[in-house]
């Protein structure tokens, strides 16, 4: 086992691997960028090491730096977290490179996996069905018209070489082609450095379905059953679950079994996850593997027991896997929020800056995953995700109970944030119900705006009617002292008025 690992990230992640590392007996190195100078991961750790300003690209994207920062500090093994490094696989061969360990798969899996058409070549080759497409990129814009027709429109525009929402985008004709693949192409460029997208079938209200696997270095893998994580905004996972309200054993297994021969075909080890569409038939088809640990795994930890970061730790040291796929039992039912430092209320926009007060939930089958702390400046150069709040329950309805109560106990002050979200989702029916898809918080959104619009429209007839009333009071009363000057009111007309006002309301 290692003696010293280098955590190259930050955050609520960084703090989960140190956290492990504690576990194993592992001393913890941090390191940091200027603005993460005072952050909880680093003084946490036992070692922390300047990496460079602010901006990812000088600080945390810098392999050399980190590097040289587990050099320097002795460390035997790397671990990347999620983001940033960790799907690079220039960085995991630099770090072998070095001499140190990558704690995650070789670099030719990630290589061969993070690129998505190579990936569902793969797939294929593991008797997975995959969505109809192409398995190379697409090279203009006449070759993607030609495939939208030959599979059929409605299809989905995909960047070659990333996910997470970036270089998608849904095309229903040949005419809606030549703009989104322009823009599907400038974006992947943007976000991956490759321009390159292929074409995929769309399927209609999918739900996103993944397998989470883990596989050692003597040829052992077993799945962890799966999680739901359809509900999405802009393509970005927001709450997960795990199970998926919908699934039984037989689907289970067989998208695990699925699930198993791709990691095999890719000559996988470490932790990783099996991403899937689910269609309304209950139909499955391979849509990526993402080579790491993901943010959502505290819900497969709550229900399986199975500590991910501890497994991924000994597999990467050339242990044999823990547990032995009859060991693997799904007990109850797990939520997971991310909780973000947005302001729902205006577009989700985000809001950085002092957090003024901070208290966190507690109790019985709850789990606040968070790098912050009070008196901590959010910084505006990075994810804004602040804390993943995960509540486990014997049944689904109890773990959605338990996470109103967690998410009504927590507070922060000084920064808008997605809790009022989230307690909102939890009471809509259609969530209770289970019946999601990938298409869920856009129906979501459109019902609580549709509502708010339609209170505003109700309040501005209540003003208006109590404006008339008023006025015609007014004309009433100065009618009738006209009439009898004698008379004097025992009361300001701007209060009898208001009176009237109150009365017409009701």
């Amino acid at each position: 086992m290692f003696r010293k690992i280098l955590i190259a990230n930050r955050g609520e992640i960084a703090v989960r691997l140190i956290r492990a590392c504690r576990d194993l007996g592992i001393s913890p190195v941090a390191v940091y960028s200027e603005a993460d100078r005072h952050a909880l991961h680093v003084r946490l750790a036992d070692e922390a090491y300047f990496i460079g300003e602010a901006p990812a690209a000088q600080s945390y994207l810098v392999g050399e730096k980190i590097i040289d920062a587990a050099r320097k500090s002795g460390a035997e093994a790397i671990h990347p977290g999620y983001g940033f490094l960790s799907e690079r696989e220039w960085f995991a061969r630099a770090v072998a490179d070095a001499g140190l360990t990558f704690i995650g798969p070789s670099p030719h899996s990630i290589e061969l996996m993070g690129d998505k058409t190579n990936a569902r070549v793969a797939a294929i080759k593991a008797g997975a069905p995959i969505v109809p497409g192409t398995t190379e990129p697409i090279k203009d814009e006449t070759g993607a018209v030609q495939t939208g027709r030959e599979i059929g429109y409605p299809v989905m525009l995909k960047a070659s070489a990333g996910g997470g929402g970036k270089g998608m985008r849904i095309v229903r004709n040949d005419e809606e082609m030549a703009a989104a693949f322009q823009m599907a192409s400038a974006e992947a460029q943007a976000a991956f450095g490759d321009a390159s997208v292929y074409v995929e079938k769309l399927i209609e209200r999918p739900r996103h379905i993944e397998i989470q696997i883990a596989a050692d270095k003597h040829g052992n893998i077993i799945h962890l059953g799966e999680r739901e994580c359809s509900v999405q905004r802009r393509h970005q996972k927001v709450i997960e679950e795990c199970p998926a309200s919908f699934n039984d054993a037989a689907l289970r297994e067989r998208m695990g079994a699925a699930a198993i021969e791709i990691a095999r075909a890719a000559d996988y080890f470490s932790v990783g996850t099996i991403e899937f569409l689910v269609d309304v038939e209950r139909n499955f088809y391979f849509l990526e593997m993402n080579t790491r640990l993901q943010v959502e795994h505290p819900v497969t930890e709550l229900v399986t027991g199975v500590d991910l970061v501890r497994e991924q730790i000994r597999i990467a040291a050339g242990e044999p896997l823990a547990y032995r796929q009859e060991d693997i039992h799904w007990t109850g039912s797990a939520l997971e929020c991310r909780v973000y430092a947005e302001d729902p209320a205006n577009n989700f926009l985000p809001s950085p800056g002092k957090i003024t007060r901070l208290r966190t939930p507690a109790g019985p089958g709850v789990r606040d995953d968070s790098g912050v702390y009070e008196g901590w400046e959010v910084p505006l150069f990075y994810d804004p995700m602040i804390s993943k709040l995960a509540t486990w329950g014997a049944t689904r309805a109890e773990a959605i109970a338990r996470m109103k109560r967690a998410l009504g106990e927590y507070h922060v002050g000084g920064i808008r944030t997605t809790i009022p979200f989230f307690l909102s989702v939890l009471e809509d029916p259609e969530f209770c119900q289970g019946d999601i898809d990938t298409g869920y918080i856009a129906r979501f959104l459109a019902r609580q705006n549709a509502i708010a619009a339609e209170d505003a429209s109700q309040e501005e007839l209540q003003t208006v009617a109590a404006i008339v009333a008023a006025l015609d009071y007014t004309q009433t009363a100065k009618t009738s002292a006209q009439a009898d000057t004698s008379t004097q009111p025992s009361a300001s007309q701007w209060k009898q008025a208001g009176r009237m006002a109150a009365l017409h309301r009701r």
